[in-house]
């Protein structure tokens, strides 16, 4: 029998969900460790997650210092050879700032900082984290930001929409987020960043068990990829 499929989470300062995203990939099947920030290597993993917080404190904004961690060189070669990484809320934010996904995330519409649970349409099942969701499904997912506002140049917009790269939208648009964005992918489908918190959502008792799906796309991608 195979072993299960392991996941790498960094650490960065500031960092705040890294220990929910462990223990939602070990409900889920797979295995899963922390990765220090300052390491400049990766152990042996199938998957990464950028998990949500605050790196360092989101001085300057969210991800500009986090990108700049010895750990993201890393984290740039393994998503360079195609391997899945996914970045979570502050994780997505630390992507676009490392140049591993376009556009950017400023304040949220009215600048209210947001704590609910949302619906989410997967609109695009490309990526490592809805290679195994439905088109068209609907999840219920907490989000919990004050800068998940996504934005883009047009243009990108544009592409992203015609190599079906948006990956999931909200049904109802909670921060002003262009085109209702709530998650896109790189060109390879590899690279995945989402402002929802999948792993709060992986057993019922949380609210929803829906995040699982998105998850366990990551898991059956990693261990497929071997």
């Amino acid at each position: 029998m195979a072993a299960a499929p392991t996941v790498g989470v960094v650490v960065f300062p500031g960092s705040n969900c890294e220990h929910d995203v462990v223990e939602a990939v070990r409900l889920l099947g797979g295995d899963a460790e922390l990765i220090w920030h300052g390491d400049a290597t990766l152990p042996d993993v199938d998957a990464v997650v950028l998990p949500g917080g605050f790196a360092h404190g989101d001085y300057l904004r969210p991800g500009a210092i986090a990108r700049f961690s010895p750990v993201m060189t890393a984290v740039q070669e393994f998503a360079a050879s195609g391997g899945p990484v996914v970045g979570i809320c502050n994780g997505f934010q630390v992507l676009t700032e490392a140049g591993l996904l376009p556009g950017a995330l400023q304040k949220n519409r009215g600048l209210k900082f947001v704590c609910t649970t949302v619906e989410l349409a997967v609109v695009g099942t490309r990526s490592a984290l809805t290679a195994h969701a439905h088109r068209g499904q609907v999840l219920r997912i907490p989000i919990n930001h004050f800068e998940g506002n996504y934005t883009c140049q047009s243009e990108t917009l544009a592409r992203l929409i015609s190599e079906d790269r948006v990956v999931l939208r909200y049904v109802d648009n909670p921060n002003g987020s262009m085109d209702a964005i709530a998650g896109i992918c790189n060109e390879g489908g590899n690279v995945v960043g989402l402002m929802p918190h999948p792993e709060r959502a992986c057993d019922p008792l949380l609210g929803s068990g829906d995040g699982a799906v998105l998850l366990q796309s990551m898991l059956k991608v990693a261990a497929e990829g071997r």
